[in-house]
């Protein structure tokens, strides 16, 4: 260990609360001892996420207590000192402890706050702060992360998760906060029975049609099953299957390698239990319940839809509603273009935003019309943008569920409504290639490379590149004929050492020859991207 290395170690120890970090920090390797204090862990635009251990560069009680103060410090600065704050947890390890800790910074900093009495899903804070004029709100969660992180949610009036430079001023504050043990703490009394209602009313309403269907549900482990059981028996869904062996929040996630409803794998007990039971929708929530991953039964037998499938049903059941000449909905740059088309189908407006809920959720900013659906293809769904403006995996059940029921009522089911889709849009197929890189340096010279020699042909076909880097570092890349065009997003992971590839395929006319001849596009434009990246 080196001398500048080592007097890091003391000094954060001479300052961390919590008495268990001498002894993990000792049974460290020197290389790891590097790793925890190269650098703070890096605060986002949607907060902090990282591995639970002690040392700047983790999630741990003392960088919880820096950022809040931190995130104190602006609020102040904007003015918003005197307004309450709201502070929930998830069921991760260390969350409860987190949460409290971040409840009563604010508190000895002077703000109200409004600290949940049980572990909550992220939706229930952002609506929180959205429902009571809160000056911010903070989730203690890592969302779907491996069991080993936990992390940092933050939010700002009207339940927005934060942008820049709203980030770069906390992360900057961060930099000037006290030591850990220094920062008041003052007790707080917990509360949150009466939002939790209110919350849990809201996401029943979203419900448009009538009857009941059979659900087959999993939480995955996390905090969203209770939730979800109350809201979908308020919305008149009583015939429930659960998971049982994933229904209690177990912060192990013992079932699943990862707790992501989008994983190979992680949604085989709940289309297992679908089939078991014959119910008519399955629904996977992740352990935070903010996305929500939807399975139906085929022919084929029981398959989960895709991100973008789910899109395009919720997105057209909405517009469908009633008038809709002033309906914004929203989709990011990465997401499937048939949202667009329904859109415009409807004489609505449909937004293109950056990856992120961040900007998802602020679609309608500048545009005449108010949002009423934004979705990404990762199986986040926003589908009541006036009570929560990010993605709600409750409220989207809810809807998936009422839609059920709605096409049931009609004679019809997902895979007819699919197909219907598809004959009045076109075939839209979608995947993503991804390549795994040494450093977030080397994705950003395969950026460089494809800038400097793009290609011009992608799956037998001529293309443009659009660059975005104005906006966000990704390129476009779009060709085609008459009847099939093809679409490549490729852009650096922004948490991980990846290069992430968005394809898309859309073919029109006769549906099982546009199948056929978009499953054949596809499987050419993926192998080209392979070679590519």
């Amino acid at each position: 260990m080196t001398s500048d290395l080592h007097a890091a170690v003391r000094e954060w120890l001479a300052h961390d609360p919590d008495p268990n970090a001498a002894a993990e920090l000792a049974a460290c390797t020197d290389t790891d001892l590097a790793d925890r204090f190269a650098a703070p862990l890096t605060f986002g635009t949607a907060g902090l996420r990282g591995p639970l251990r002690a040392g700047p560069n983790g999630m741990n009680l003392a960088v919880v207590l820096r950022a809040t103060w931190a995130v104190a410090t602006v609020l102040s600065r904007r003015g918003l000192g005197d307004d309450h704050v709201v502070v929930g947890y998830d069921a991760r390890h260390r969350s409860a402890e987190f949460g409290r800790a971040c409840a009563e910074v604010f508190a000895a900093q002077g703000f109200p706050v409004l600290l949940m009495f049980a572990p909550v899903p992220t939706p229930v804070v952002a609506f929180t702060v959205r429902h009571t004029g809160a000056a911010a709100g903070v989730q203690i969660t890592a969302s779907h992360n491996p069991a080993s992180d936990n992390g940092y949610k933050v939010y700002f009036p009207g339940g927005l998760q934060i942008i820049p430079p709203v980030d770069a001023e906390i992360e900057a504050a961060i930099a000037t906060a006290p030591p850990a043990d220094e920062i008041p703490r003052s007790p707080v009394a917990v509360s949150g029975a009466e939002q939790i209602r209110a919350y849990v009313e809201r996401a029943a309403g979203v419900r448009r049609a009538t009857g009941s269907v059979r659900i087959a549900l999993t939480p995955m482990h996390g905090v969203g099953g209770e939730y979800a059981l109350d809201a979908l028996a308020l919305a008149g869904f009583a015939d429930v299957h659960v998971v049982a062996a994933q229904f209690a929040p177990d912060p192990d996630f013992p079932t699943v390698a990862f707790p992501n409803p989008e994983e190979p794998g992680a949604t085989d007990a709940l289309l297992a239990l679908a089939a078991d039971v014959g119910a008519d929708i399955a629904v996977a929530l992740d352990p935070d319940a903010d996305r929500c991953a939807i399975g139906v039964p085929t022919e084929a037998g029981w398959r989960m839809l895709s991100g973008d499938e789910t899109g395009w049903l919720l997105g057209d059941y909405l517009l469908s509603q009633g008038d809709a000449s002033t309906a914004v909905v929203a989709s990011t740059v990465v997401s499937s273009r048939m949202l667009a088309s329904i859109a415009a189908s409807y004489g609505a407006r449909h937004v293109e935003t950056l990856t992120g809920f961040k900007w998802l959720a602020r679609a309608d900013s500048d545009v005449p019309g108010t949002l009423v659906y934004a979705y990404e293809e990762a199986i986040g769904h926003c589908v009541d943008p006036a009570a929560v403006r990010d993605k709600d995996g409750i409220s989207a059940a809810v809807l998936a569920c009422d839609l059920v029921a709605a096409l049931r009522a009609e004679g019809r089911s997902v895979p007819d409504a699919l197909d219907e889709l598809a004959r009045r849009h076109g075939v839209h197929t979608t995947t993503a290639v991804t390549r795994r890189v040494q450093s977030p340096s080397a994705a950003a010279e395969v950026m460089v490379s494809l800038r400097s020699e793009p290609p011009t042909r992608l799956a037998g076909f001529s293309v443009d590149v659009s660059d975005l880097a104005e906006r966000t570092d990704a390129l476009v890349f779009t060709g085609g004929d008459d009847t099939t065009s093809v679409r490549m997003v490729v852009r650096p992971s922004g948490t991980e050492p990846k290069l992430k590839c968005y394809l898309e395929v859309r073919c029109t006319g006769e549906l099982a020859a546009a199948r056929e001849r978009a499953a054949r596009v596809q499987s050419a434009l993926a192998d080209d991207v392979r070679s590519l990246v």
